[in-house]
């Protein structure tokens, strides 16, 4: 399952719990697993530079096809010399397939065995997505990591339109790995399902014969409770294949990245770093810190007094305040890279306690400390 391009080191798993360490290797560069990625979904983590990123911790960030296939085009992207040279990042890149967006996000869609015919969340047009332009769009953005055309059931689907939509989810990679033909990019399948244990193992012996680099979990998180989310993962666990790394997509809170890590997942991906901190609230070794409240006015100490990155150790939670009370961008700029930084340190004190025979210690001393 690998090549010349993208190879999977798994150097440690944990016996008691099954949390994997590992490196996996592409094109732009080795990623060190159990990774978090930030989300650039335009081209850009919202309010982060580049070069902070890489001070953070960043090893690789995830891009939206739906969305820069809408702006600017993913022709312009190409001309450009790619989505690392338009965005000036040099390591790896994961592209979402856009699927969950032409579900969500289009005011009108219709589906059918062909594609998703949709209007345009910006100005309305119509356009149609297939296997084979959600490939010929990711191929010109040229990410290393590529996800298929899926179909993600919500949250309270029936369990026959949960298998109608796995089974429309098979298909459709079926033409997408006919369509893909870049082996510099590796091409993931989406384990579907919905929250019903017999479906999502159905999902997963399907995808099997097309898991080559990787494998991802899609449908989770969006709307769920938390135990029904681990309780999907648990059924999966003993299952996926353990030679590749294995992506929880859209999974970003502290909590559910430890619980995922304890379920035997390699990545993870969310906007909820960066979105909640343009609202004002961290997150921190101590639980989530609300600065725009009024008890931090003259509170002059740092967000999180173990956290040593640029806002830790240059600002307080009274200046923090006051950015984001008066409206300044930079109080969501210095919050979104402390709440990245926070996911990267908490990532790699995961890979270290797995690395070093300590997952239980680590686990029970995070919950501890949450608030």
């Amino acid at each position: 399952m690998n090549n010349e391009y993208f190879s999977f080191e798994l150097q440690k798993v944990d016996a008691e719990t099954g949390a994997r360490a590992g490196v996996f290797h592409t094109p732009h560069g080795d990623i060190l697993t159990p990774v978090y990625m930030p989300v650039g979904t335009q081209a850009t983590v919202k309010g982060v530079y580049p070069r902070d990123l890489e001070e953070a911790g960043s090893q690789i960030i995830l891009s939206n096809t739906y969305h820069l296939y809408m702006r600017p085009g993913d022709e312009l992207v190409k001309r450009a010399g790619g989505l690392h040279k338009f965005m000036n990042w040099n390591k790896p890149i994961l592209t979402d397939s856009g699927g969950f967006q032409v579900f969500s996000l289009a005011s009108l869609n219709n589906i059918t065995d062909d594609g998703v015919r949709f209007s345009s969340h910006v100005d309305g047009s119509s356009h149609m997505f297939t296997p084979e332009k959600a490939m010929d769009i990711q191929h010109n953005l040229g990410s290393d990591i590529i996800m298929a055309f899926d179909q993600c059931s919500e949250y309270g689907y029936s369990h026959e339109e949960s298998f109608r939509a796995m089974e429309r989810t098979e298909r459709w990679l079926k033409r997408c790995y006919a369509a893909h033909g870049n082996p510099a990019q590796a091409l993931f399948p989406i384990v579907q399902g919905n929250l019903y244990a017999d479906l999502r193992k159905e999902s997963l012996s399907r995808c099997l014969p097309y898991v080559k680099h990787g494998v991802a979990i899609g449908g989770l998180s969006v709307g769920e409770p938390k135990p029904l989310m681990y309780e999907m993962l648990d059924v999966l666990k003993p299952l996926l294949p353990t030679d590749v790394p294995r992506y929880l997509m859209g999974v970003g809170s502290p909590d559910c990245l430890v619980e995922g890590v304890l379920r035997g997942v390699d990545m993870f991906d969310c906007v909820l770093a960066t979105r909640i901190a343009r609202n004002g609230t961290a997150l921190t070794s101590r639980g989530k810190v609300v600065v725009r409240n009024g008890k931090y006015k003259e509170d002059f100490t740092p967000l999180d007094p173990e956290c040593d990155c640029y806002c830790c150790r240059n600002y307080s939670k009274a200046y923090l305040r006051h950015m984001v009370n008066v409206g300044e961008m930079t109080g969501g700029m210095l919050l979104s890279l402390h709440n990245i930084s926070y996911l990267h340190k908490l990532m790699r004190g995961l890979r270290e306690s797995i690395l070093h025979g300590y997952v239980k210690e680590f686990v029970k001393e995070f919950y501890e400390k949450q608030q």
